[in-house]
């Protein structure tokens, strides 16, 4: 897709930006980047760069520092004085607090508008939820791949599809925890679309797939309508993976940002989409589509290890620096969506992103790829690749080993505090005291008693 944008006239290079200044704007009003959180505003110094600026270029720029509601404390203008550039070409340095909620959103925005943008310093811990109902302000969208802004998006120029998209996220955007899951009546096309991706799909995983998502495939179909003719309903779905491994999902409206994504992980909670993918493209979507999640996605949450594993990134994500945010959604893309693991002999796919993709299912299991052992600290900044099949594959040798390696991962990001969640009342308890890590212990000390007198009662 990007070699698309390459041959574009600057005429048209402009029409496209400020497309994507609407696009931004009307989520900002539909409530994506809704930044109405607690005790959460981080202090930013960026230096951006402008080139062949005009006063348009300028614009542009303070029209997103204007959307995020961005409290500016200095704004100095100086010449590029970089080798290579043109007499127009502009840095402009700005020390400004901004909520951090939009933090990451607003550096993909002025991205949008800049040809070099920098962060020299955060101040402060980026906010992150501590309840489950915090989770309703994490929907902060990636407009990468959506079809309103996306030139390459099979479903750009279908006026019906993005009216449905557009259904679909006003759904994901009106809802609160503890709603109930919206109930879809699909159209006659998109079921279509899901029994060509199901029925070819299903054919791969037997040979394919390993046998924690074979396991859990099977209990699908049989308890949760998973069938050709049939797409799933969240609500059957995410009642199935809460009885089996605490898991819920709730409703999203497009491709979260990293941050918001990860920390719902931390809460078992997976942000799922309920759209299709276009029509035109059922064997490739450029973005997560509910053939993604379902088929790819649940399955292996319903594995109380790979729900463990899965939780932990969660975790580890929650008051992360934006530079951690990156590792952990790295190694997120080479284990959870494009992971695969030793089995009896054999290599099998384990990565959500694999078993959606037929294409990719194949390739991956081919001998095509190269294959290397996964380890954290080499997978989290290994370049990946989003647009075409990945040239390299990690490969675990059991989900277990891989769960240790990322515990032990874990424990070396440095944060200025330790985090407890309470899956009794699902929250974040901050263990800024002595008092509030020995009540911790309290409770650990407890249970394990009780487990040390099951296993008593078993000899």
């Amino acid at each position: 897709m990007k070699t698309d944008l390459v041959g574009i006239s600057g005429q048209k290079e402009e029409a496209s930006k400020e497309k994507e200044m609407r696009g931004i704007e009307s989520l900002n009003r539909q409530g994506s980047l809704d930044s109405n959180r607690e005790d959460d505003r981080a202090t930013l110094i960026l230096t951006i760069t402008l080139c062949n600026v005009r006063k348009t270029e300028l614009s542009k720029a303070a029209k997103v520092f204007e959307m995020f509601e961005t409290q500016i404390h200095l704004f100095e203008t100086r010449r590029t004085k970089k080798p290579k550039t043109s007499a127009d070409d502009l840095d402009i340095f700005v020390e400004c607090e901004v909520h951090s909620a939009a933090v990451s959103v607003l550096i993909t925005s002025l991205k949008r508008v800049a040809e070099d943008v920098k962060i020299c310093r955060e101040d402060k811990v980026p906010w992150f939820p501590r309840k489950i109902q915090d989770l309703d302000k994490c929907h902060h969208l990636v407009t990468k791949y959506d079809p309103i802004l996306d030139h390459g998006h099979p479903g750009y120029a279908d006026l019906e599809y993005k009216k449905r998209r557009a259904f679909f996220a006003d759904l994901a955007f009106n809802y609160r925890a503890g709603d109930p899951l919206p109930l879809i009546e699909y159209t006659v096309q998109e079921t279509a679309t899901w029994r060509e991706v199901y029925r070819k799909l299903s054919s791969l995983y037997p040979t394919h797939a390993c046998m924690q998502y074979l396991d859990a495939f099977q209990q699908l179909e049989k308890y949760c309508g998973y069938q050709e003719d049939n797409i799933p309903q969240l609500q059957d779905v995410s009642r199935f993976l809460k009885e089996r491994t605490g898991f819920q999902l709730r409703p999203a409206a497009g491709l979260l940002s990293a941050r918001d994504f990860l920390a719902s992980l931390a809460f078992r909670v997976f942000q799922s989409t309920q759209y299709i993918r276009h029509f035109s493209s059922p064997m490739h979507s450029p973005e997560p589509d509910c053939c993604h999640e379902l088929l790819g996605h649940v399955p292996m949450l319903a594995d109380k290890e790979f729900a463990q594993f899965s939780q932990d990134i969660g975790l580890a994500s929650l008051g992360s620096s934006e530079a951690e945010i990156e590792k952990l959604a790295t190694l997120y893309w080479f284990t959870v969506e494009f992971g695969l693991c030793k089995q009896n002999g054999s290599i099998k796919a384990y990565g959500a992103g694999l078993l959606s993709s037929y294409g990719e299912l194949m390739y991956a299991l081919s001998n095509k790829p190269e294959y290397k052992p996964f380890d954290p600290e080499v997978t989290a900044v290994h370049p990946y690749q989003d647009q075409a099949f990945q040239p390299v594959y990690f490969i675990a040798e059991n989900l277990e080993d891989a769960k240790a390696k990322l515990q032990n991962y874990m424990m070396k990001i440095k944060k200025p505090f330790s985090l407890h969640y309470d899956p009794f009342t699902s929250s974040i308890e901050v263990m800024n005291t002595p008092q509030k890590v020995k009540r911790a212990l309290r409770q650990m000390k407890e249970e394990l008693k009780y487990l040390c007198l099951a296993l008593e009662n078993l000899s």
